[in-house]
């Protein structure tokens, strides 16, 4: 695990590369804390900083294959590397380290861009042919590992962190208000925008090949599902294949030079992970755990539990309000985007303890949900197509009330106050949003809050349109629950979850997440399932949960999903709540008025609401994290140029 930076060009002289090499390397320091190494070729540039997981000794990059044709830079694990270098063996070839690098430079070198089809891992990679002086790039299939780019003067620019990009002399971060919008709408941009005008992130499963100039994008994997009708049905066969298969995704992740531990949530996802890695574990295994002060979001008693069924050395930290909020700043430099919940900041804390135990390598739970239908928009989803089929039923609508018993306070509402508050009439059920309008709706309420300028500037634009047009060709013919997968799993996962949660927060302290239920294997196998081997009336999982029977408690197995939150807008203001300097200074009338984005006076409103009440709401909570977050950003990365006037922003961007 490592992160890497370069360029392909004639436009930025040699003798002025070494000074850009390092800089764009020392930009993305914490994600390889072990090694630096620079190349330098005829119109071409590697920076590489190294996370030393696997070939501690003689796994130094860039690298170059032995006859100087190709040379790599190479962030994240070839999980099934062992397998490959036997392959490459029985084909003739030799080897100078232990390395997976090598394995995939010898491998390209063999197959060319046909080598992505037999990777199982997570990567994102730069590989330069000098004698076709053609560069690829390419990126996971699930999108774990990052990798953005750009073009200036001439020159292509390349880097597994945006940071690493903005050390170029002359490219400079503008905002990307459609990218803005994106988020205010979807949680994420739709790739391949990000937050930064005119920066790019290469798509899950996509590779980019540049040449004369020119970039060539393809994608080398594709998610896909069934026609409905066409999946399997559940049985016994296919719990037991689900076993095995995940047992073989952790075994694959546990491959390391150092020790490998676990996250702990006490949910099924992690819990599971955790005992299926414990016998794998040669001296045992180390399990983290965030816990919280208020009874709504922790979960250490599961915790507790899990981790002596299982005989874990487990180790846990308190994420408090005070910790989220000093967090916080440091959360969005790494994020380099802004984000509408606190989650992140749990997590950035739990990646710092696990760094501080000396270990490097932690498994985790995330992708169960996407890959198995673990949220509860699936089951909300379901519930209210049943109810579309009876619009005027009394009965149905009780329904809402098992989907959420950490919200006390919708079992007291009648059914016509269920039916409209998850609008049971208002959406199309042919719609393919139809799973995400209900929340893309409540996140869009935050644009009330929105300068003059910026909606001037975004006119009429529709995020949630502007998704419809992207969907596959293939998604109406899918089952209603596969449709909902797919936006979560294409957009939500890579967007959010992986870059905003988990990969980032923990590359922050140089430490690398693996993700057994991402691997790709066990995604097809589960795209092929009927849906309801995952879906089982509202047992959400229903396969997973049978799957890991024997291995876990059943207290575990059947308890309800609750998902992960942390405390948002309380975290910074409320009664009892000391708010830090940085909170004010983002949120006064001068600063929101400086950066132009926002309305100050509405802000103002929001900021004293909050500081008056003890729980907020969604639209609250959304909005208060994500004006707080965009400050924040524009702090962080366009400090120099605040924009004074979102209209003057190109309208090319829209």
């Amino acid at each position: 695990m490592c992160g890497f930076a370069g360029y392909v060009g004639e436009g930025f002289g040699a003798e002025r590369a070494p000074s850009l090499l390092s800089a764009m390397g020392q930009a993305i320091a914490h994600r390889g804390p072990d090694g630096h190494g620079i190349w330098i070729g005829s119109g071409i540039g590697l920076s590489h900083v190294r996370l030393s997981i696997v070939g501690l000794s003689d796994g130094q990059q860039p690298m170059t294959s032995a006859d100087g044709r190709y040379t790599i830079a190479f962030n994240g694990e070839i999980f099934n590397y062992v397998e490959l270098r036997d392959e490459l063996k029985a084909r003739g070839a030799t080897f100078r380290t232990g390395s997976d690098t090598e394995v995939l430079l010898q491998l390209y070198a063999y197959d060319g861009e046909a080598c992505l089809q037999k990777l199982n891992g997570d990567f994102a990679f730069a590989i330069w042919d000098a004698t076709e002086r053609k560069l690829l790039l390419a990126r996971d299939r699930m999108g774990v590992r990052p990798l953005f780019y750009t073009e200036h003067r001439g020159t292509f620019y390349f880097a597994s962190e945006v940071k690493a990009l903005l050390t170029v002399p002359g490219i400079e971060a503008e905002l990307d208000a459609v990218a803005l919008d994106q988020i205010f709408t979807l949680w994420a941009p739709i790739a391949p925008r990000t937050a930064f005008r005119n920066i790019f992130e290469l798509e899950p499963g996509q590779m980019l090949v540049r040449e004369n100039g020119a970039n060539r994008l393809k994608p080398y994997w594709t998610l896909d599902f069934p026609d409905v009708g066409e999946h399997g049905a559940t049985d016994e066969d296919h719990t037991e294949e689900l076993r095995a298969l995940l047992s073989d995704a952790v075994r694959l992740r546990m491959r390391a030079d150092v020790p490998v531990g676990s996250y702990l949530s006490g949910g099924l996802d992690s819990s599971l992970i955790s005992a299926l890695a414990a016998p794998m574990a040669p001296s045992g295994l180390n399990t983290f755990s965030v816990t919280f002060d208020s009874a709504e979001h922790d979960e250490s008693s599961f915790q507790q539990q899990v981790a002596s069924a299982l005989g874990t050395r487990h180790n846990s930290i308190a994420s408090s309000p005070e910790t989220i909020a000093t967090a916080f700043p440091d959360i969005i430099r790494f994020t380099e985007r802004p984000i509408l919940r606190t989650a992140p900041a749990p997590l950035y804390t739990l990646a710092g303890l696990v760094r501080e135990t000396g270990m490097k390598v932690v498994l985790t739970g995330e992708g169960a949900d996407e890959v198995f239908a673990g949220y509860d928009i699936f089951r909300e989803a379901k519930v209210r197509r049943f109810c579309a089929r009876q619009p005027g039923s009394k009965i149905r609508p009780h329904l809402f009330r098992k989907l959420y018993p950490y919200l006390p306070g919708l079992k007291q509402q009648s059914a016509e106050y269920l039916s409209a508050f998850f609008n049971v009439s208002g959406t199309d059920p042919s719609d393919p949003l139809f799973s995400h309008r209900p929340r893309m709706k409540s996140t869009a309420a935050t644009k009330i809050f929105y300068s003059a300028d910026l909606r001037e500037t975004l006119g009429h634009y529709d995020a949630a349109e502007e998704l419809s047009t992207r969907l596959p060709e293939r998604f109406r013919r899918w089952h209603p629950l596969h449709q909902a997968q797919y936006l979560e799993t294409r957009l939500l996962l890579p967007g959010y979850i992986l870059s905003s949660q988990g990969e980032r927060m923990a590359m922050a302290h140089g430490i690398e997440g693996r993700f057994p239920f991402l691997d790709h294997r066990l995604v097809e196998f589960a795209t092929k399932l009927s849906p309801d081997a995952k879906l089982k009336g509202l047992r959400e999982k229903h396969i997973l949960r049978e799957a890991a029977k024997g291995l876990l408690p059943d207290s575990v197995i059947e308890r309800q999903k609750q998902p992960y939150r942390a405390p948002d807008s309380s975290s910074f203001t409320g009664p009892g709540t000391d708010e830090q300097a940085y909170v004010s200074e983002m949120l006064s009338e001068r600063a929101v008025s400086a950066t132009g984005l926002f309305d100050p006076v509405a802000v103002s409103r929001l900021h004293g609401k909050c500081r008056k009440q003890t729980v907020a709401g969604f639209r609250d909570n959304a909005a208060f994290v994500g004006i707080l977050s965009t400050q924040l950003w524009a702090k962080n990365f366009a400090e120099k140029q605040l924009v004074t006037k979102i209209s003057a922003l190109s309208k090319s961007s829209l």
